[in-house]
């Protein structure tokens, strides 16, 4: 199973929640930190970072990988190659349209990683 197929599993796939409380709360099942880990250490890249916020912002849900590249001093093939992390750690999904590669964040998955890393509940309004 990929670890795109993994995270997927951890989710409730109808309402997108969260497999486990937040690790804050409780230990978090070994199965569990085997499947996240991939996506945490692709995002502790600062590239791969930049580019998960670049992709996840992006006007209309998606970015062109032409419209990422030029965002760095790097080349294109050091840039594909992070964007090939982001998608095996299950982050991105991508599209080939023609020449260009589109890529969308799996918010699914953010929310996943987020839902684990929260320390408490968030101020109600009348804070």
């Amino acid at each position: 199973m990929s670890k795109q197929t993994d995270l997927l599993h951890l989710t409730d796939p109808t309402a997108g929640a969260p497999c486990c409380p937040p690790l804050a709360q409780r230990r978090v099942p070994a199965e569990t930190a085997a499947v996240l880990a991939p996506a945490f250490k692709a995002l502790g890249d600062p590239v791969r970072l930049q580019l998960m916020s670049m992709i996840a912002s992006a006007e209309g849900g998606e970015a062109c990988v032409c419209d990422l590249t030029p965002a760095f001093s790097l080349s294109g093939p050091t840039i594909s190659h992070h964007l090939k992390t982001l998608r095996e750690a299950g982050l991105v999904d991508a599209e080939r349209r023609g020449t260009w590669v589109y890529y969308r964040a799996r918010p699914a998955v953010l929310r996943q990683l987020a839902a684990l890393l929260t320390v408490a509940p968030p101020p109600t309004s009348g804070d």
